[in-house]
């Protein structure tokens, strides 16, 4: 009886600390890249964004089903999902604005343009949920 219950208690440990463990995943992945969108410094507002956007590639990094609904006027649809093969086509002498949903997908992008040697890099603060600007698309 005894290995029975230790067994269990055992198990319970372990359940227990798996769950801990994507506990602290879900805090400490959106906390690193709050962290290290504060560090690169890219955010920026709704104007802004609008005022550098006829200069600026900008990029959608929501799926193409999302950006062909609804997406901001001039921006080219670059999922994030295939970021890396697709960066390709942007110049590295252009400033790129991201945007997506919200912004820690953004951030994650802006980190990998970056790391391949795009200079001016930014993001909108806020995601497209915020965005009163100009856009294209169906009204649904």
């Amino acid at each position: 009886m005894f290995f029975l219950a230790s067994g269990f208690n055992q198990g319970i440990w372990i359940l227990n600390g798996f769950l801990l463990l994507i506990v602290l995943y879900m805090i400490g992945s959106p906390t690193y890249y709050w962290w290290r969108g504060r560090q690169l410094k890219g955010a920026i507002d709704e104007d802004t964004f609008e005022k550098g956007r006829t200069r600026a590639q900008i990029v959608d990094l929501r799926d193409r089903k999302t950006f062909d609904t609804k997406h901001i006027l001039g921006a080219r649809s670059m999922p994030i999902a295939s970021l890396k093969q697709d960066m390709g086509s942007l110049r590295k002498d252009l400033p790129v604005y991201l945007y997506e949903s919200g912004t820690n997908l953004a951030i994650r992008a802006a980190l990998q343009l970056k790391k391949a040697g795009f200079t001016d890099v930014k993001w909108l603060k806020g995601g497209f949920r915020e965005w009163h600007g100009k856009i294209k698309g169906k009204n649904v």
